[in-house]
């Protein structure tokens, strides 16, 4: 089956279990539909670069899944008809990285930047 990544944007004023019981249900019906979860991340409540629905900021959450394309479709349908879903991005992956993504890395963790050559 093909490999997906999800990411989602809950609103800001739903509670950490209400954002977190949001993945389980969206997992579930990737279950439901043939689909499996990998690995679900909860990246918590991030500041957005711009208002979205009149929200400055929003709860983050990661899944990597292994499901047919059918079943990613049912997720995403119910995901823009769900109320407190802002956002999501699908992107259809060849191979699932391992460990954390880089958003649950520490910083010490993810290498360090490039250095700026002067001009």
């Amino acid at each position: 089956m093909p490999l997906y990544e999800h990411v989602f944007i809950a609103r800001q004023d739903l509670s950490n279990a209400q954002a977190e019981s949001l993945v389980e249900h969206f997992s579930a019906v990737l279950a439901d539909n043939g689909g499996k979860t990998v690995e679900s991340e909860y990246w918590g409540v991030k500041t957005m670069a711009y208002k979205v629905n009149k929200n400055r900021k929003g709860h983050y959450a990661f899944l990597k899944t292994d499901a047919p394309a059918a079943a990613v479709q049912e997720m995403e349908r119910l995901m823009r008809l769900h109320e407190d879903v802002m956002r999501v991005l699908t992107i259809k992956v060849d191979a699932h990285e391992e460990g954390p993504s880089v958003q649950m890395q520490k910083r010490d963790e993810r290498g360090e930047r490039r250095e700026r050559r002067p001009a």
